[in-house]
């Protein structure tokens, strides 16, 4: 639905309640209240706080400031920043204004950003901010409403949620990446590159700050990793990390060369330092803030305790005097066995008045869970304007990754249903697209060029007809 402007929308007096104002929650705000929608958007912070956040803004970044690629002829999360700025999306708005350098991907100043969406939702008329922590899911009898509250839901309200649905929540833990001021880091080890020179939409090619390892080095600080000190679960926590934002020291158990062929990749860089010398492995480290004077070590989230961390970064060649803006942590992510619980429109089976969005529908990723927001606050207003809003085609971004969580069941080979797990949106989960395999000359295209073929296909499929489904939801709300 493309907001139509306040003389050619309906409006409805009973607001919309929303509780969390992560990324999800705030796009689905701001995507009613453009379609004349009151809202009731509910955050809990500052008056409740959680272990990840540090600022009362509304959609805190508490994990990396990146938004992965932005490349969307030839990647899925780069199809999906597109789609979501086609839609109007306030998320992708904010990012874009406090774009960042940071080659092919979409990384952004983090408070800058977080403050902007902030002051929009603010500034919105239609739109409510109330602060304290919201205990229970609100009456089926005080209208239709949301929760968005993602991977730090309370616990009050966790247990609300079990009763509703009768399922037992499933948890695994995200691991912080330490931030560093850019004055501690020593650029006679150190120096910037992206990998293979890729500039980006938004980068110079030199976009990340490297620090290379020798064998000896590298294999130092993988010793050092593994003995220290983490932080330990209870006895009833079970830990199952997401393998997208593994924490690096849960990487290096899994073997000592697993990291150099992660986030220590040493793949398209040469040290200006060393030029003659091949680097064994490479901490990369990403510009946080606009002023360029906050990095984050790309890929390295940890579990490590405070002290252990600050003593085994300043391994890192280059990083021997960090100062540390944020050390690392650890926390908790909750989730909904949404294919079970969860229509194709997000209500709730057993109470379509409530919808989920974001990462507590099994989403991973700031930009999927923006974009499950988003859709959301299309449903529901569409529901209250009484148009008939089918989701968006399986061929699109949008409705590849609404499939993944409203039926994302992977059936096994005896016929079994696995359990649900979260997932980024990926080319994995759309449909085959026809592509062409030859050349201009008529010669077989082969390997990556082949893929790169395959995958704009998709991407320009997917435009095609997510273009078509705002158009028909414009439509819809035209006649409303």
């Amino acid at each position: 639905m493309q907001s139509e402007g306040p003389d050619k929308v309906k409006q409805s007096n009973r607001p919309v309640t929303i509780i969390g104002a992560g990324l999800a929650g705030s796009e689905a705000a701001w995507q009613l209240a453009n379609h004349g929608i009151p809202v009731v958007l509910h955050e809990m912070r500052p008056v409740k706080s959680t272990d990840a956040h540090v600022t009362d803004h509304c959609a805190e970044l508490v994990c990396s400031n990146s938004f992965r690629s932005d490349d969307h002829e030839a990647n899925a999360v780069g199809l999906l920043h597109q789609e979501m700025r086609e839609a109007q999306s306030l998320i992708m708005t904010a990012a874009d204004a406090n774009a960042i350098p940071a080659g092919g991907a979409l990384a952004v100043a983090r408070e800058a950003f977080s403050e902007a969406v902030t002051e929009k939702l603010h500034a919105h008329p239609l739109i409510a901010i109330e602060r304290g922590e919201v205990d229970s899911l609100p009456d089926p009898d005080d209208g239709l409403s949301l929760v968005a509250t993602g991977p730090l839901t309370s616990e009050a309200l966790s247990q609300s949620i079990l009763a509703a649905t009768g399922e037992e929540a499933l948890a695994f833990h995200d691991a912080i990446a330490p931030i560093i001021h850019f004055d501690s880091i020593n650029m006679d080890k150190a120096w910037f590159q992206s990998r293979y020179d890729k500039k980006g939409p938004n980068g110079t090619g030199a976009d990340y700050i490297n620090c290379a390892m020798n064998e000896d080095e590298y294999r130092a600080f993988i010793e050092a990793m593994l003995a220290a000190e983490k932080t330990e679960f209870k006895d009833w926590e079970k830990a199952a990390y997401f393998d997208g934002c593994l924490p690096i020291e849960v990487m290096a158990e899994r073997g000592y060369e697993t990291p150099r062929f992660g986030p220590m990749k040493p793949v398209g860089l040469t040290n200006p330092h060393k030029p003659d010398e091949d680097p064994y492995a490479v901490v990369q480290l990403r510009q946080d803030n606009k002023l360029g004077t906050l990095f984050n070590i790309v890929g390295f989230q940890t579990k490590m305790k405070y002290g252990a961390q600050a003593e085994v970064f300043r391994m890192i060649p280059g990083l021997e005097e960090a100062q540390f803006a944020r050390l690392g942590g650890i926390h908790r992510n909750t989730f909904l066995n949404s294919p079970k619980l969860l229509d194709e429109t997000l209500r709730l089976k057993s109470r379509p008045s409530l919808r989920f969005a974001g990462q507590i529908t099994g989403c991973e990723g700031y930009v999927e869970s923006a974009a499950i927001g988003l859709l959301a606050g299309r449903f529901i207003a569409a529901e209250i304007h009484g148009c008939d809003l089918l989701p968006p085609p399986e061929t699109t971004a949008f409705g590849a990754l609404l499939g993944h969580i409203t039926g994302g069941h992977l059936i096994d080979s005896n016929g079994g249903r696995r359990s649900f797990q979260p997932m980024n949106v990926n080319f994995g989960l759309f449909p085959p697209a026809e592509f062409s395999r030859r050349r201009e000359d008529g010669s077989k295209m082969r390997g990556v060029e082949k893929q790169l073929s395959k995958k704009k296909a998709q991407t320009h499929r997917a435009l095609q007809d997510v273009r078509v489904w705002l158009d028909t939801i414009a439509m819809s709300d035209a006649l409303a």
